[in-house]
């Protein structure tokens, strides 16, 4: 790792060099594609197996795998119903809808999954993809989440993208476009996703609060802090521990 105190000119230059990719993402891109719950299943209790989907904001770039919103979610989960969730998360920082699709090609997932959410879509937004895209591939995502989830489309969920214009690194971008456009791409993905059936969970909100609550922001100055995922998940959990007692 280089000393902070690294000359400004070479921090600049690789700045410059960052943002001249025709392709950028909103964040680095991770060193992994998947990652298993680390939470080994008991024999002698309840199991669920919980898929998550999603690109940076569902591994939790900037924060600890524990601190995720789908490893806060699973601890939250275990308490309120004594049982075990096995937990696998297919995600990488910087993915658009058609890097999922690619990836999920590439995984064996089981087709027996009691619980399955999907958040994608801000880097499709961020590079400037064409809106027909976002579309058309989130419904092939969403399709390949209620299979995973054995055709049980109550047990899926779509959670909305987070508004990174109310971040200190979106204030140096136009903040209005990119609010704008980010309630466009959830207002597609709630539409689509009650017509298959499925809960949309808005969390956007939430995230819009980073401006004046700097606990809701990570260090990085962009992605969602462990503090804000625990809020995703205390909106998310009743909503799914109700689906999932039924």
């Amino acid at each position: 790792m280089r000393n902070l105190t690294t000359a400004p000119a070479l921090l600049l230059f690789i700045l410059v060099i960052t943002l001249g990719c025709s392709k950028r993402s909103l964040s680095p891109q991770a060193d992994y594609e998947t990652e298993e719950s680390p939470n080994k299943v008991n024999d002698n209790s309840q199991n669920l197996n919980y898929l998550a989907l999603g690109d940076s904001y569902t591994i939790g770039t900037s924060v600890e795998l524990e601190d995720n919103y789908p490893s806060q979610l699973s601890s939250a989960i275990e308490n309120q119903l004594s049982a075990k969730v096995d937990y696998k998360i297919v995600a990488k920082a910087g993915w658009r809808t058609d890097e999922l699709l690619k990836a999920l090609d590439n995984e064996k997932i089981d087709n027996h999954q009691d619980l399955v959410t999907l958040l994608i879509g801000v880097n499709n937004q961020y590079q400037g993809e064409p809106f027909s895209k976002y579309r058309r591939e989130f419904k092939e995502l969403l399709k390949s989440a209620i299979q995973y989830a054995d055709g049980h489309s109550n047990n899926v969920f779509v959670i909305s993208i987070p508004d990174w214009g109310y971040t200190p690194y979106g204030q140096g971008w136009d903040s209005e476009k990119i609010t704008e456009q980010i309630n466009e791409y959830n207002a597609f993905a709630e539409e689509t996703a009650l017509e298959n059936g499925v809960k949309f969970i808005n969390i956007t909100d939430i995230t819009r609060e980073g401006l004046t609550n700097e606990n809701l922001v990570a260090d990085d100055g962009l992605h969602p802090s462990k503090e804000a995922y625990r809020l995703f998940v205390d909106r998310m959990l009743p909503i799914i521990v109700s689906s999932l007692k039924n």
